[in-house]
């Protein structure tokens, strides 16, 4: 029996064998997708928790948790070897951020502020020093995780130290020394320096009122947002408004995008761990689209709708709108160019004229839209004209003509810029009538309108002959190549007549400055007509009698000849899609009044009137606006052929 017993080593062996499963070292299991990314991509911005590649650096250096001695932490890993310097700066630039948005959360007090800002340049420095101080140049991570985090460490960084020394305490030392466009402040060991000439152009070099993180703006009524991935914090700018005297008729924008960087003196990066010299750099983001930094050619981060979108949340323009239209207190009495970006003389122009009691706000999407293209950012300025929709066509066809040429008088006075060549109009609704208007040629046809026998006897009053003459004599404007008509009724619109609309209409009163301008000249023309009896007195149309189709002026402009050097194209829209084009109406405007001959494209839109608004129109808008750009290059290219 005993030779069936097989030896105790081979016993022994078998053991083991059997129980090595149960005390493996290393175990195995399954995540998920979202998982996965969640942990590979989580960090202290995103989840309040060290990145996996912070903690993984902190376990190879020997270090377990940092959260109860954070600065013995940081020391121990700023010296400690057996890792790069990609490693070593990444994962302290995380630390101090942590640490920053921990000082964040403390109870308030006066002496919280100092550390919070002191940590906060820590994780921008240590960024800094990882993006452009290590082994590799940035092109070498481009597509590493770690690289973006780190970036996005920096950026977020830079926008609290910014929007925090401004806000805190930095404007007032920044006002006492604008006028050199620098100002140097000390915090603790810390010697930051500004430069603020970024956003220096707009409102006569005024200093904001505050800095607004883009990042911390979220808007509701705005399809998209558009930025610029890149280096930097994005931020508005909000300007005091401008004084009220003397009257001016643009308004700059008050919401300028803006775009901050902190830089650290330093050729090494030796230098710039041991300084604590900061210089602090403001840029206008439509100008300028990469930044040299230590030596590196990066795309600037921007933000191109927070600006646009603050000033459009802060306007009041719809109330405002109604209030202009029934000429109550707080209307608007005079047209205003609206300039969406500070003044570039090197981008065209696209002026936008907006409909019947509207504003700048119909426009809401359009504008946005044509910027965050970005060919067309590129090349394009944006003006909206915001005008009194109460006045008669005449009336605000001269006085938008004036402010248009007023302001670029003002921006440039001897009209060479590329700005004041090939403007285009884009006009909705009533504005889309008031563009055409303004690229036409009136000549001798609208004299008839005036009452019997009045050119005749004006002879004796040359003051009111020239007085009529910019209202029915007018020019187009030489600056425009290109207008985009929009559910424009250039032949009126039967609504206008409809009872609903007559009652509004008699409710429409001028605003006080056009009444006694328009009554002035009625009471004028009165004294010249012939007087009998059964006469009536002269009547000052307003906006909604001018958009009749029985109107005699709406009636006599649709006959006038659009200058040649213009090409338009049409927007329509039509409401019922099964109906016959030809008689068709997008519910305001027929399309038989909307089409125009000669146009270089007609697009029909299934809509309401606010077609405008479609994302069909605004692809429709951009590809015009793409087709200038070209057209406007061959016709240079062949000047002097």
């Amino acid at each position: 029996m005993s030779r069936l017993r097989p030896p105790f080593h081979i016993l022994l062996w078998v053991l083991l064998v059997a129980l090595l499963p149960g005390c493996a070292v290393v175990s195995v299991s399954s995540i998920s997708p979202k998982e996965y990314l969640a942990e590979r991509r989580g960090d202290v911005l995103t989840t309040g928790r060290l990145s996996t590649a912070a903690q993984e650096v902190l376990r190879v250096v020997g270090i377990d948790d940092c959260r109860e001695r954070q600065e013995a932490c940081r020391q121990t890993l700023a010296q400690a070897s057996g890792i790069t310097e990609e490693q070593r700066q990444s994962a302290l630039s995380e630390l101090w951020l942590e640490a920053a948005l921990a000082a964040d959360q403390a109870p308030a007090s006066s002496t919280r502020q100092a550390p919070a800002l002191d940590a906060w340049l820590e994780a921008a420095r240590h960024a800094w020093a990882y993006l452009f101080f290590t082994e590799r140049r940035p092109g070498e991570r481009a597509f590493e995780d770690r690289q973006t985090q780190v970036r996005d460490y920096y950026n977020y960084a830079v926008e609290q130290t910014v929007t925090r020394l401004f806000n805190a305490r930095w404007r007032e030392r920044v006002a006492a020394t604008r006028n050199t466009g620098a100002s140097v402040l000390h915090l603790g060991q810390w010697r930051l320096s500004s430069h603020v000439e970024g956003f220096a152009r707009t409102q006569g070099a005024a200093l904001p009122e505050a800095l607004v993180t883009a990042s911390s703006l979220r808007f509701s009524g705005l399809r998209n947002t558009y930025r610029r991935d890149g280096f930097g914090a994005p931020l508005v700018a909000v300007l005091p408004p401008l004084p009220t005297s003397p009257p001016v008729p643009y308004t700059e924008m008050r919401y300028p995008a803006i775009t901050a960087l902190i830089t650290f003196e330093g050729r090494n990066l030796q230098e710039v761990l041991g300084t604590r010299r900061v210089d602090i750099r403001l840029y206008d983001p439509y100008r300028a689209k990469q930044i040299d930094t230590a030596g590196v050619q990066a795309p600037l981060a921007a933000n191109f709708t927070a600006g646009y979108g603050l000033w459009l949340a802060r306007s009041g323009f719809a109330t405002q709108a109604l209030r202009t239209l029934f000429g109550m207190s707080d209307g608007i009495v005079r047209p205003q160019i609206q300039l969406m970006q500070p003044y570039d003389p090197e981008r065209g122009i696209v002026v936008m004229l907006h409909g019947l009691a509207s504003s700048p706000e119909a426009w809401v999407n359009v504008a946005n839209e044509v910027l965050g293209d970005e060919t067309l950012r590129q090349h394009y300025q944006i003006w909206q004209v915001y005008y009194p929709t109460n006045a008669p066509l005449a009336l605000n066809r001269h006085a938008i003509e004036q402010a248009l040429t007023q302001t670029l008088a003002h921006f440039d006075p001897q009209g060479t810029a590329r700005a004041s060549r090939d403007m285009v109009l884009v006009g909705h609704s009533m504005g889309g009538v008031l563009s055409r208007l303004l690229v036409s040629d009136a000549g001798q046809a609208m004299w008839p309108l005036l009452p019997s026998g009045a050119k005749t006897r004006m002879a004796s009053d040359p003051e009111l002959q020239r007085d009529l003459t910019a209202y029915v004599e007018f020019q187009p404007m030489p600056q425009v190549t290109r207008a985009v008509f929009i559910a424009a009724p250039h032949r009126g619109t039967p609504f206008a007549e409809n009872r609903l609309a007559r009652h509004a209409a008699n409710l429409v009163t001028l605003p006080l400055a056009m009444l006694e301008q328009a009554g002035d000249l009625t009471r004028r023309l009165a004294r010249l007509s012939p007087q009998g009896q059964g006469s009536e007195p002269l009547h000052i149309p307003n906006s909604i009698d001018n958009l009749s189709d029985r109107d005699p002026f709406v009636r006599a402009a649709a006959q006038l000849q659009i200058s040649p050097r213009v090409r338009y194209h049409s927007i329509i829209g039509r409401e019922r899609p099964e109906d016959i084009l030809a008689q068709s109406s997008d519910g305001v405007v027929p399309y038989a009044s909307a089409h125009l001959e000669g146009a270089l494209s007609e697009r029909v839109i299934t809509s309401w009137h606010s077609v405008q608004e479609t994302a069909e129109a605004i692809l429709e808008i951009r590809r015009i606006l793409l087709e200038h750009l070209l057209s406007a290059a061959a016709d240079l290219r062949c000047e002097g052929c």
